[in-house]
């Protein structure tokens, strides 16, 4: 009897593409380290034939429209070394993030609407490897009080049969240990200047993923972006922060986070004009009122709602 296939034992390689939907030939130099992983290996839709027949009976249906989604959380944490991008950084690019490097200083990721990168992942559990081609995706950066911070990064790729492969070594020197969300480790969380006692704030970046199947052409492909961040903070004096009139006035504001404090390990969030949402009620934690706030980053000159910068 063949031995069971254990979750647990996961290899994840990603390598950027250099022609789209190309494989990438990634090895164990490009593995990726991540947490709570979730994979959907044949998404798609079944085709009917509908056939009329002279008796009942169920139809043969044809696999269509076939994808591959793999979802996983990157543990936010630089490369160690200011101006030198992290491991992570194909996955973080696949998501419709440019990458600027400014050597010795910082790597910066911010949103684009055009010529986005792809990746080719190969997802092995135990020998069972399976390869998506062309993948992109969208990412929600998540920061929980007491948590690691997170980039949980949704990849879908074109469908290629899962075939019998031993796994690579792999090599996850390039990942640094990460910090918890503190309030020292976590020195700045501003919205409009103000100082919030932050429980979560999270940035979806919306990205919306489609497989584009067609004849002569298949593609993955993110067709628009709806960025959105989401905050569960202590209520203040409205004289201090005023939501309510924020949200009715549709008044613009900036938003920081910084998690970090070693050079290399340093991560700020900016959205420089974040459009303040409606109040959907108080939250009570541990006799606190607290509020849930919605902002919506605006573009100025487009392509700039928001920046995430690595020092």
């Amino acid at each position: 009897m063949a031995e069971p296939i254990r979750w647990a034992s996961k290899t994840i390689l990603v390598k950027p593409e250099a022609t789209y939907g190309t494989d990438a030939v990634p090895t164990g130099a490009n593995a990726m380290l991540l947490t709570n992983v979730e994979f959907r290996p044949m998404e798609g839709q079944d085709v009917s034939r509908n056939l009329e027949r002279p008796y009942l009976g169920g139809q043969e249906q044809y696999p269509a429209g076939l994808n591959a989604v793999l979802t996983g959380t990157i543990e936010l944490v630089g490369s160690g070394t200011a101006g030198t991008a992290p491991a992570w950084s194909p996955m973080a690019r696949a998501c419709g993030l440019a990458e600027v490097i400014t050597a010795g200083t910082s790597v910066e990721y911010n949103p684009i609407s055009r010529q986005h990168e792809s990746v080719s992942v190969h997802f092995f559990i135990d020998e069972t490897r399976h390869v998506l081609l062309g993948a992109r995706g969208t990412a929600e950066l998540q920061v929980e009080t007491q948590g690691f911070p997170g980039l949980r990064v949704t990849l879908t790729g074109l469908w290629r049969k899962p075939t019998q492969s031993p796994p690579p070594a792999v090599d996850f020197a390039d990942f640094m240990d990460p910090q918890l969300a503190t309030s020292t480790n976590t020195p700045v969380c501003t919205v409009n200047g103000v100082t919030m006692v932050t429980r979560s704030a999270n940035l979806n970046l919306g990205n919306t993923v489609q497989p584009r199947l067609l004849l002569g052409s298949e593609s993955i492909i993110i067709v628009d972006r709806a960025e959105e961040l989401s905050m569960v903070v202590e209520a203040q004096p409205l004289n201090l922060f005023d939501p309510f009139g924020l949200a009715e006035a549709r008044t613009k504001v900036p938003f920081v986070l910084t998690h970090g404090t070693a050079p290399g390990f340093i991560t700020t969030v900016k959205a420089g004009r974040c459009q303040v949402g409606r109040l959907s009620g108080y939250q009570n934690n541990q006799g606190v009122t607290e509020w849930p706030l919605t902002l919506r980053p605006q573009p100025t000159a487009g392509d700039d709602q928001f920046t995430i910068t690595l020092t």
